[in-house]
């Protein structure tokens, strides 16, 4: 026993996934005739299963009825998948019209994410942006099992019933995970993908499955043009981790991940986006630091301190990693996984987009498998000391609950939240009299409405010469930056051939009856400039501002 302990207090950090595992005692069989206890293990996965599907299904559904998912970008991926349904390439009119991009501008130019062509199958079955979130809300569940599993793996030299409750609350933190509660509130995005597919790539690796983790690994880049780079920090947490266990197969896979993934970023980044049409720096969001990255890496070689500089200013982006990490009471910082978290933060810290920054968007998701992850393997690390774990793991527990009621689950009981706003309801009403087929400018809240069955666009600055057009004056809507700017839209259409078909409780429906030239019309043509998004003052002002 002596020799044991011995051995054990030797073993260097991140040694537990791998190290050799002494054989697992035999499990009694039960009585025959004995039935199956309905809270066993694996009925408490599927337990848990459940309910992160029905909460994550909930919230997305309430979004949909609320009209809080919106064209952006619940409307953009609804018009994507639609295009890979009927085997095209992922188009969406919503935001090529307003990012001026031309004509047929393929998706994967903006993002790539080849992975949503999975999703066209289910529109063959049910033609509604609903399936998106229903399929969303089916993806992030099916991490439930794959958690239970990477705990069991951390916690597996230690007894059975606290591998039993490790995977059981580590199944309870997932499901309810306030990151989680944010993407399936927010409507649908890519992130779908990137968290099952990065969890079962976790545990492969943990499982000591190789070739698996690899293929994993590979379907995770196919998620975002960024995956990349996690893929990369994997690697190189697989191969030290491998190389201390003794494992040749696995330390030659974290190589060849930790080579390939930054690889498969930079072409995808540099080659292939620019090849399907996508401007070059479109989404460089990092003046702060550089004109480009050539520029920025000069600055920084330069003049290192500019990174911390950038990093905590403004201050709301330290209140983002002390939420991010606080609500797990610090655990992740304990495990080498944590490393694979690392580009993504970084990515926000050194933004100078203000949507980076808040808690309140699906960003957070595509960490919560590796910070959960990394919390679970540092718990299991204070265990194998012999260092009391329940405070720290209640700690987590507990404040990632909170953070959950605050972020979600108090929405799910709240009967108002089931409904429109007052300014929204009448936009359901007044879509219903858009005839199908139609060419459409409308409101952003109400756009997901009329995708399936118009040619929709959202209304913004600039005319686009619709058939109809469908938009609040009371209440500023994305992405006009006033009421009275909303309202001098709807009257320079008044004075140029469009007449009013509908209005109720400050919200009003427009029908073109003369082509009257609008002063300022212009839809973008094969030589159009794509834009960039100009955000709004208040944006990322607040954490937690919706």
């Amino acid at each position: 026993m002596g020799n044991a302990q011995a051995e054990l207090s030797n073993r260097r950090p991140g040694d537990l996934a791998t190290a050799p595992r002494p054989p697992a005692a035999p499990v009694p069989a039960a009585p025959r005739g004995r039935r199956r206890n309905p809270l066993d293990g694996h009925g408490r996965g599927v337990a848990l299963t459940v309910l992160c599907l029905l909460v994550c299904a909930g919230l997305g559904l309430q979004s949909w009825t609320a009209l809080r998912a919106t064209g952006f970008d619940l409307g953009i991926f609804d018009q994507a998948v639609r295009a890979y349904a009927h085997i095209e390439l992922p188009r969406s009119p919503i935001k090529n019209v307003h990012h001026e991009f031309p004509p047929g501008f393929s998706l994967l130019g903006d993002h790539f994410t080849p992975a949503l062509a999975l999703l066209a199958p289910l529109y063959w079955l049910w033609d509604d942006p609903r399936t998106l979130i229903l399929a969303q809300a089916a993806l992030l569940a099916a991490g439930v099992p794959v958690v239970r599993r990477i705990a069991r793996h951390a916690f597996a030299d230690a007894a059975p019933p606290v591998v039993r409750r490790a995977a059981d609350l580590a199944g309870l933190g997932y499901a309810l995970g306030w990151p989680l509660l944010n993407a399936a509130y927010n409507g649908f995005h890519e992130v779908a993908f990137a968290v099952p597919f990065t969890l079962l790539m976790l545990e492969r690796g943990l499982a000591h499955r190789y070739g698996a983790a690899a293929f994993w690994a590979a379907l995770l880049c196919t998620a975002k043009e960024d995956m990349g780079l996690v893929v990369g920090a994997y690697g190189l947490v697989l191969a030290v981790r491998a190389h201390r266990a003794g494992h040749r197969a696995g330390r030659a896979t974290g190589i060849a991940l930790a080579l390939a993934g930054p690889l498969v970023s930079a072409l995808v980044i540099a080659r292939f986006l620019p090849a399907m049409g996508g401007p070059e720096g479109y989404y460089w969001s990092y003046e702060s630091l550089g004109a480009d990255p050539g520029d920025a890496l000069a600055h920084v070689l330069t003049a290192p301190w500019t990174l911390l500089q950038v990093a905590v200013t403004p201050t709301v982006k330290i209140a983002m990693l002390a939420w991010i990490l606080g609500t797990l009471a610090l655990l992740p910082l304990g495990s080498p996984t944590f490393l694979l978290a690392v580009p993504l933060l970084a990515e926000r810290v050194l933004s100078d987009n203000p949507n980076h920054w808040p808690v309140i968007n699906h960003y957070d998701a595509f960490l919560w498998p590796i910070l959960l992850t990394a919390a679970l393997e540092t718990l299991a690390r204070l265990h194998a000391r012999g260092l009391g774990i329940r405070r720290p793991a209640a700690a987590a527990l507990a404040l990632s609950s909170t953070a959950a009621v605050v972020l979600g689950l108090n929405l799910l009981v709240r009967p108002d939240s089931w409904h429109p706003s007052p300014d929204k309801r009448p936009l359901a009403a007044a879509a219903a009299l858009i005839p199908d087929g139609a060419t459409v400018e409308a409101d952003n809240a109400i756009a997901p409405r009329l995708t399936a069955r118009t040619d929709v666009v959202i209304a913004d600055r600039t005319p686009r010469g619709a058939d109809w057009v469908l938009l609040r004056v009371n209440d500023r809507t994305f992405p006009f930056a006033s009421t009275d700017e909303q309202r001098r839209r709807i009257a320079l259409l008044l004075a140029h051939g469009y007449t009013k078909a509908w209005e109720r409780d400050g919200t009003v429906l427009l029908h073109r009856t003369t082509p009257t030239p609008v002063p300022g019309e212009h839809r973008p043509g094969p030589d159009s400039t794509p834009v960039r998004e100009a955000v709004p003052d208040d944006v990322g002002a607040n954490l937690l501002l919706r």
